[in-house]
């Protein structure tokens, strides 16, 4: 329905940027990222291999893998386009996060572990509490060994 009614993504975007300008929130969605950008404090996002997060999903849903993949592509392709025409980005571009975590490395406690030490470094920063800037993300250059 959304895909073809762009009124229904702004309404959220609506509701999503009120419930953030209250401050002190998590907001989780798959557009958050984008619609709150110039607010936030910090932007993460959650991935997985494929693989993963089709096993994930065939057992939430109690699917077999095939149907798993079937839902999931279409469903991401729909997305995509959607995203792309009423908003005019890719979802393929993560330049807008402070951090990407790839959820399949660890346990579900591990990752929150890892999302509360990023919030609370967002919240230092914040407030002045950081020992040093960060400058963003910067490229590491081919060939270079890193730990």
């Amino acid at each position: 329905m959304a895909a073809a009614d762009p009124s229904i993504d702004r309404l959220v975007d609506e509701g999503t940027m009120e419930e953030a300008e209250r401050g002190d929130v998590v907001v989780d969605g798959q557009l958050a990222g984008w619609v709150l950008k110039e607010i936030s404090d910090l932007r993460v996002l959650l991935t997985a291999p494929l693989v993963v997060r089709l096993e994930r999903i065939a057992t939430r849903d109690h699917l077999n893998l095939e149907e798993a993949r079937r839902q999931t592509l279409h469903r991401e392709g729909v997305q995509a386009e959607r995203y792309r025409k009423h908003y005019g980005f890719s979802v393929d571009d993560w330049s807008i996060y402070h951090l990407i975590l790839d959820t399949s490395f660890g346990s579900i406690e591990d990752t929150a572990k890892i999302l509360q030490a990023a919030a609370l470094t967002a919240k230092n920063a914040k407030m002045g509490k950081s020992l040093e800037k960060n400058p963003g993300p910067q490229p590491i250059p081919a060939g270079t060994s890193h730990p």
